[in-house]
């Protein structure tokens, strides 16, 4: 199967981490998977939420918005406070997604916060959020180890995501917004550097799935994610 954009089922769209991205937070990264583009950062604070102050650990949070121009028609801002259910859904995500991989008794009381910003979308963005903060938070610790703010590692594994789904009756790795719009399934998987699975949602937006079609659909995320682990790692070599 040739896909519209002539990839293969098993192909990634063009995959690039950009880091150093902004000045002022601690770690910053431009993630771009195709045409969606997600900035990811991570910033450090001296407090902790009151639920773990004094408890001699750190903390992480995240936050996820998509700015008014990613989409083709302009998307109204969160105002007054209220975030749309996705964003919190999403959000939650990359929060449990990171502190999965963090060992929190590991930092000090602190909060590192990080916020993946869609600044274009074309599906996916929640997949290329993950990715692109776990860099980025390399990067806050790194920072955090160079200021001799941190007495052990706290970073315990790699980790990254992305999209798999049934279009046109076969499986597919990393959906953009044409095949996720017209998809039997749509998928999201999060997975650690040691090969165990963090998220997997999905659901049949259009006809069921069956057990032959999830396995295909696991085996294609999985091998996608090893691809995004590389250019992590590349990533992290470079400047």
């Amino acid at each position: 199967m040739t896909r519209h954009d002539g990839r293969q089922q098993s192909d990634l769209r063009d995959l690039r981490f950009e880091r150093h991205f902004t000045e002022h937070a601690q770690g910053s990264v431009l993630a771009c998977f195709g045409r969606t583009r997600v900035l990811c950062t991570a910033t450090i604070t001296d407090t902790v939420p009151r639920f773990i102050r004094g408890k001699g650990q750190g903390w992480m949070t995240a936050e996820y918005a998509m700015l008014p121009s990613s989409t083709e028609g302009r998307k109204s801002r969160d105002r007054g406070g209220k975030v749309d259910g996705r964003s919190v859904e999403i959000q939650r995500l990359i929060g449990r997604s990171m502190r999965a991989v963090v060992d929190l008794k590991r930092m000090p009381e602190k909060t590192i916060w990080i916020d993946c910003d869609v600044l274009q979308a074309d599906g996916g963005t929640r997949t290329t959020a993950v990715s692109g903060a776990w860099i980025a938070l390399h990067d806050a610790f790194t920072w955090m180890k160079e200021k001799r703010q941190l007495r052990e590692w706290p970073l315990m594994d790699q980790l990254g995501a992305v999209s798999v789904g049934v279009v046109d009756g076969l499986p597919v790795c990393d959906l953009d917004y044409i095949e996720d719009s017209k998809a039997d399934t749509d998928m999201n998987l999060v997975m650690t550097g040691n090969g165990e699975y963090i998220e997997v949602q999905g659901s049949a937006e259009g006809a069921p799935f069956n057990r032959t079609q999830l396995d295909s659909m696991l085996e294609l995320g999985e091998a996608g994610i090893q691809k995004i682990f590389a250019a992590q790692k590349a990533a992290l070599e470079g400047s």
